[in-house]
């Protein structure tokens, strides 16, 4: 049993019921396998797939992420420049997207998996 708390499990992609095993096989913010979920807890046997197609529900997490990404871009770049121009617009959403596309793959997936799963901690 860990005695860590649940953010730092979530922003460690840890597992739900130990806050001990990893989630993905490779660290967050890494390019590869992006949608590549461990099917169980090395430490404890939880199962993350409780059902086939499960983490399809993440979509809808990571569509917010993405929203809240658009929203802050656009509000920064009016406070920041006085008249941008559309093309800084959707260059700076094109770049922003691109590099924390793993970020919010992954925290969509886990963020899904703690809220929606039904795994719970389990004291000793």
């Amino acid at each position: 049993m860990s005695n860590k708390s649940t953010v730092k499990a979530i922003l460690g992609a840890k597992c739900p019921q130990c806050h001990e095993g990893d989630l993905f096989s490779v660290p967050v913010n890494s390019y590869r396998k992006l949608s590549d979920v461990n099917k169980s807890c090395s430490e404890c046997g939880a199962n993350f797939h409780a059902e086939p197609d499960f983490f399809y529900g993440a979509m809808y997490v990571s569509y917010g992420f993405s929203v809240a990404l658009v929203i802050t871009t656009m509000v920064a770049l009016n406070v920041l420049m006085e008249k941008p121009e559309l093309w800084m617009y959707l260059t700076t959403v094109a770049l922003s997207n691109i590099l924390l596309m793993p970020l919010m793959l992954r925290y969509s997936k886990v963020l899904y998996l703690y809220n929606v799963g039904k795994l719970k901690y389990r004291g000793y």
